[in-house]
């Protein structure tokens, strides 16, 4: 509660995942509005997580490291098809580029620290995805029961059964 208010706040979440009391530039979109592809982004992350368990349990030859560089090449290509300019922006700050020529396969501490950094920063963004559905679900939730209990009677009871007012349906 509000100390100078005598009825509980309630923080209304727009559709772009901010509140209206937010000092946010307008211009800045929500997380899940910024992945315009979930599911593919979201089977991109299981197999990169898939391949980081992979490429810690095995010894890998050149042949493997090289092909590994190609898959997490294309996975990068891929996740940018199903994300929004500025995620697209992100990622590619972040994924640096391995620091072996084209020919030259990374070693494989390069490919550990490459997948798990996609691993983390896909996981970063799967967790911001669930809390701003999960923040707009409880502003929801809120907000239709503020309007329950504006309505006549307030609704005070409104799970129990209504009562007939005689012995006729």
């Amino acid at each position: 509660m509000n100390p100078d208010q005598s009825t509980p706040h309630v923080v209304v979440v727009g559709p772009e995942g901010l509140t209206a009391d937010d000092n946010h530039e307008q211009d800045e979109r929500a997380i899940t509005d910024l992945v315009e592809q979930p599911a593919k982004v979201m089977r991109i992350g299981s197999m990169i997580r898939q391949l980081l368990e992979e490429v810690r349990a095995a010894p890998l030859d050149e042949a493997s490291r090289k092909r590994l560089r190609e898959i997490h090449e294309s996975s990068i290509k891929e996740l940018e098809d199903g994300l929004a300019p500025e995620l697209v922006d992100e990622l590619e700050r972040l994924s640096l580029p391995f620091t072996n020529g084209d020919d030259a396969p990374p070693s494989e501490a390069e490919l550990r620290v490459a997948h798990a950094q996609l691993v983390g920063w896909l996981e970063g963004l799967f967790h911001g995805i669930q809390t701003t559905l999960f923040a707009q679900q409880m502003a929801a939730r809120a907000q239709l029961e503020q309007m329950r209990r504006a309505l006549p009677g307030g609704m005070a009871g409104h799970d129990e059964q209504p009562r007939s007012s005689g012995p006729y349906l």
